[in-house]
């Protein structure tokens, strides 16, 4: 019988990559996430117990500890932790340490992130994506929950020319598709 304690989920987009002579696409390793949502008195201490601030501002994300906290709403944030470790419960465990009244769900299996880079990556993904992403309106940092395709995907600014596409594992392979025609289109000179 198979040891469950063992078993590793495989990732959905493993070996993909992809994209044109000017975007690059490839599949995120593998990281920690949990949805969270917070009391706006309650941020400090969950914002210490996970060793990131968690931003309050509007379409804004920040950065520590190789964990990133992305604001998705007033009290709502979804927090990646790509330490290395894989998935886990560091953060789980990490909110429950905290003592502050939250609701944390791991969203570790759920979902898979795909990397978009190069001169083209915005052109890329504004094949799907009908949100504004010159550097004055969606700059460095800059993250929402938005549409790509026919699927809700939350968006990460992480340079001038790199973004990190958050999507459930279910959507994965049509989005890396999408993204894939988005940067095919994006190297034609008009």
């Amino acid at each position: 019988m198979a040891d469950l304690g063992t078993a590793t989920r495989a990732l959905p987009l493993a070996g993909f990559h992809g994209g044109s002579s000017t975007v690059r696409l490839e599949a995120a390793p593998p990281a920690e996430r949990i949805s969270l949502r917070v009391r706006a008195e309650d941020v400090a201490a969950l914002s210490g117990a996970l060793g990131v601030d968690l931003p309050v501002k509007p379409k804004t994300s920040a950065s520590a500890n190789r964990r990133t906290a992305l604001w998705l709403g007033p009290d709502e944030w979804l927090v990646i932790d790509e330490s290395g470790t894989g998935v886990g419960n560091g953060l789980m465990q990490a909110a429950q340490n905290s003592g502050a009244l939250h609701s944390a769900a791991d969203v570790s299996h759920r979902n898979t992130a795909i990397l978009v880079s190069g001169t083209g990556a915005a052109k890329a993904i504004n094949a799907g994506c009908p949100q504004d992403l010159s550097l004055k309106e969606f700059p460095v940092g800059a993250c929402s929950r938005t549409i790509f395709g026919k699927v809700e995907i939350v968006l990460l600014r992480t340079a001038e020319d790199a973004f990190r596409v958050e999507v459930w594992r279910s959507f994965s392979d049509y989005a890396f598709g999408l993204l894939s025609e988005g940067a095919r289109d994006a190297a034609v000179k008009v």
